[in-house]
């Protein structure tokens, strides 16, 4: 087995008895070292974000002092959720190593496909999430001074 796929598991197996989320598990690789750990925390956090795929990544950042995890590769117990996969490409990753499937991960409760399709669908099904733009000539006033500013930072 994988040594780093190895790690991601023994994560996710330590939740299965522990309780503090589902059965999942992440690391963040860079240049060979596990630079950040993570878990799944939903439950013991009260956080439907603490996936282990975003832990393992505000992991990596603190250990790393950067937002910016270029070089690192994923190794996670399961595919990524779409809000974990948006994590990591906005993280500046790109390879992620799997274990399971998103439809092995389905076939234990969790489902992640009706987020999937309401991307796809361009946001159409409101029964899922109303997007509703309100205010915008105000709030278009924070990205205008933005834009302006000398020393901004693009991330």
């Amino acid at each position: 087995m994988n040594e780093f796929m190895k790690v991601a598991k023994e994560l996710a197996d330590t939740n299965i008895i522990d309780n503090e989320g589902g059965p999942f598990g992440a690391v963040i690789v860079k240049d060979g070292i596990i630079v950040g750990r993570g878990d799944n925390h939903v439950l013991i956090n009260h956080d439907p974000t603490a996936h282990a795929e975003v832990m393992a990544i505000r992991d990596a950042c603190k250990n790393l002092g950067t937002h910016d995890l270029s070089g690192c590769v994923v190794y996670t117990s399961c595919y990524p959720c779409p809000m974990c996969m948006s994590a990591i490409i906005w993280a500046n990753i790109k390879e992620v190593y799997y274990g399971n499937t998103k439809e092995d991960a389905a076939n234990i409760g969790f489902r992640d496909d009706f987020i999937y399709d309401f991307i796809k669908n361009n946001n159409e099904d409101t029964n899922t999430l109303k997007l509703i733009n309100i205010d915008r000539e105000e709030t278009i006033k924070s990205f205008e001074a933005f834009k302006n500013k000398d020393d901004k930072t693009i991330y």
